[in-house]
């Protein structure tokens, strides 16, 4: 039966990583910013002076006049501050207004400053205060105003200049402080990802373990590939790896969810046929359209090391490595290989028996490692690309995690780009 392959596609937007999103959103807002800088700027003027005298005439720096709007109160205040005003002038000397609307003596004497703030979070803010009272205008920057002024010495020129300059640092401390918060999420995210990347259990079996693990979506550490390694108390070790098709964070939850089900299912005593029909319920149950399947490689190694059973479900075979003077790597037999999970209901999967050896390495790994390409726009390395490759890196005395380094490092660099698909190997040795 031919392995099914997953589809490749791009990856959206609601799949990068959220450092990466953050980005993008933050480059598209830039874009948005630079564009409303070409217009004239609208300014909210909220103060209590019925004649408006307490702003000069404004002009930006194309010499363009500026939109004021005046508001009385707080109340006036939301009722213009619409979309297009990019500052607000704020009068300290205006009372603050209660929940009722109506003026209330508050002891904080930038109480209505923290209205306005609370009011207009995104809008740059520039207080006015009276002619000397700095230690009150360096009180309201601390507080989240962008700029202090003194009312009585106002002029165009000046009033201009800071108004442009409120709003450009209103747009700067929002974008660092999206930045940052893109950032923490994505430290998050990463230690949480790499939580759920398995740690075997595999004392007492006397086998050395190596994995390696490179997810095709970026930024991420985790993908739709899977792989966990077990030893049972009879001494069996059961190792598998899988590959969820597709590479989004709903296929990297459904890997986990499948990992985790499989070592519970196999430290509960199920193997073979049994374990892969629960898993493919599993599967059913848990994925979030019936097009979704998963292939599976599990091996079950009999407590002496010497043999193992295998089951494929429409996953590549693994590959078989004996010691000698010249290593001749060779796949393990796939003519029983079933199908993946989720495709059939009520499919079964052969166990096929395999002689392994006194000494033996075992290498599981996911169609990541040989649907790369060899050259950019040449054919893909395939399976018999990935024995010659493994077999050239055993004569020059790589092995373990080296092996498996030097193997994905390979296979990105013959692909001339960064992989796309999802790539977990595996490897268990044997050392009599």
């Amino acid at each position: 039966m031919p392995v099914p392959v997953p589809r490749q596609r791009a990856v959206p937007a609601a799949e990068r990583g959220p450092a990466q999103v953050s980005a993008v959103a933050l480059t598209e807002e830039a874009h948005r910013d630079t564009a409303a800088l070409g217009a004239a700027l609208t300014v909210l003027l909220v103060e209590d002076d019925p004649s408006g005298a307490l702003v000069p005439e404004l002009r930006d720096s194309a010499d363009r006049p500026l939109r004021v709007r005046t508001a009385r109160n707080l109340t006036e205040a939301g009722r213009l501050l619409t979309p297009d005003v990019q500052c607000i002038l704020l009068d300290l000397a205006l009372p603050a207004t209660g929940r009722t609307g109506t003026d209330t003596e508050d002891a904080d004497e930038l109480a209505v400053l923290r209205q306005v703030l609370e009011l207009a979070p995104r809008h740059a803010v520039i207080a006015l205060t009276a002619s000397g009272d700095a230690e009150r205008g360096a009180e309201a920057v601390r507080v989240g105003a962008q700029d202090y002024l003194f009312r009585d010495e106002l002029d165009s020129r000046l009033l201009s200049r800071a108004i442009r300059y409120a709003v450009e640092r209103k747009r700067s401390d929002t974008a660092e402080r999206r930045l940052a918060e893109g950032r923490l999420r994505a430290q998050e995210n990463r230690r949480l990802e790499r939580g759920l990347l398995p740690t075997p259990l595999l004392e007492g079996a006397g086998l050395r373990f190596a994995a390696r693990y490179r997810p095709g979506r970026s930024r991420a550490l985790l993908g739709g590939d899977f792989y966990d390694a077990v030893r049972t108390p009879d001494g069996t070790v059961h190792a598998m790896i899988g590959d969820v098709c597709g590479h989004g964070p709903d296929e990297a939850a459904l890997g986990v969810e499948l990992r985790i089900a499989w070592r519970a299912l196999t430290l509960a005593g199920l193997c073979g046929d049994d374990l892969l029909g629960t898993l493919q319920e599993v599967l059913e149950h848990e994925r979030s359209d019936e097009e979704i399947f998963a292939t599976l490689c599990t091996v079950d190694i009999a407590p002496d090391g010497r043999r193992a059973g295998l089951c494929l479900a429409g996953h590549p075979a693994p590959l078989l490595i004996r010691p000698g003077a010249a290593p001749a790597p060779r796949l393990l037999p796939f003519d029983n290989n079933g199908p993946a999970l989720g495709l059939l209901p009520g499919a079964r999967w052969p166990r096929t028996q395999v002689e392994l050896g006194a000494e033996w390495s075992l290498m599981l790994y996911t169609d990541g490692l040989i649907e790369g390409r060899t050259s950019p726009g040449g054919p893909r390395l395939g399976q018999d690309g990935m024995v010659d490759m493994i077999r050239r890196q055993l004569s020059e005395g790589l092995r373990g995690e080296d092996l498996l380094r030097a193997a994905v490092s390979e296979v990105r660099h013959l692909n001339g780009d960064e992989l796309t698909d999802d790539v977990a190997v595996v490897v268990l040795d044997r050392v009599a």
